[in-house]
């Protein structure tokens, strides 16, 4: 049995109570990770290209207020 098939057994016996309190768990812990992984790759200059293209583009007057 592979870890996911476990934990998908294990998730589908949760009371409607635990699940809903696992799902607010996960979603933070993913959005968590999901920012770590977004400085992580500020930090190591992944975004760099990002940037300066939006900063060329603003310069430009290509941008528009919202």
């Amino acid at each position: 049995m592979t870890s996911i098939q476990y934990l998908e057994k294990q998730i589908k016996q949760l009371t409607p109570t635990e699940r809903q309190e696992f799902r607010e768990w996960f979603l933070e812990w993913d959005a968590n990770d999901w920012d770590r992984q977004i400085e992580r790759d500020a930090q190591a200059g992944k975004l760099d290209a990002f940037a300066a293209e939006a900063l060329a583009e603003y310069n430009a007057g290509k941008s528009t207020e919202i």
